[in-house]
This record gives C-alpha cells, sequence and structure tokens, in this order.
C-alpha cells in the first residue's frame, strides 16, 4: 500500500474553508429573507416582529460583507457553479 501525502498551503484551506461556510450561511440568509418577505406580504407579522427580522438581517448582511473582506472574497466567488443546475445562489 502506497501512502499519499497532500500537501496544503495554510493560506489556502484558510480561505477555502471560510469561501465554503460563508457560502452555506449566505444560502441560509437568502432562504430566511425570502421566507421573512412571505410572512410580512401574508400579513402574518407584528410590526416589531418585522422591525427585528429586518435589522437582524441588515446586520447579517453588514458581517458577511466584512467577513468576505477579511478572507478576501467577492460574493461572486461564493456563487457556486452547479453545472446544468446554474448557480447555487441567485444573482438577483
Amino acid at each position: 500500500m502506497t501512502t499519499r501525502r497532500l500537501d496544503f498551503d495554510p493560506d489556502t484551506v484558510e480561505r477555502d474553508l471560510a469561501a465554503l461556510v460563508l457560502t452555506i450561511v449566505e444560502l441560509l440568509r437568502q432562504l430566511v429573507e425570502r421566507q421573512a418577505l412571505r410572512r410580512v406580504d401574508v400579513g402574518d407579522l407584528s410590526e416589531d416582529q418585522e422591525e427585528r427580522i429586518g435589522m437582524t438581517l441588515m446586520l447579517l448582511e453588514d458581517r458577511m460583507e466584512l467577513l468576505r473582506e477579511r478572507f478576501g472574497l467577492t460574493p461572486e466567488e461564493l456563487n457556486l457553479d452547479l453545472g446544468p443546475l446554474g448557480p447555487l445562489l441567485p444573482t438577483d
């Protein structure tokens, strides 16, 4: 049995892992935002709930931007290409 060794560049591994985690968080953020908008449209939320959700989503978006900057990532780099299915994240 031959032992194979992988050489990882610590800087690349950290950035790639950050990109993966931020992609998942961005996907979840967009899903929560869409669900919140649906609930607002239906009138399911009180004004206080709408305000809290709006502020929370804005804060999360700001934090995502800071983390992308910290790891030198752009929003486009977080949008995985799923081949024939198209991009993971909506581009609107």
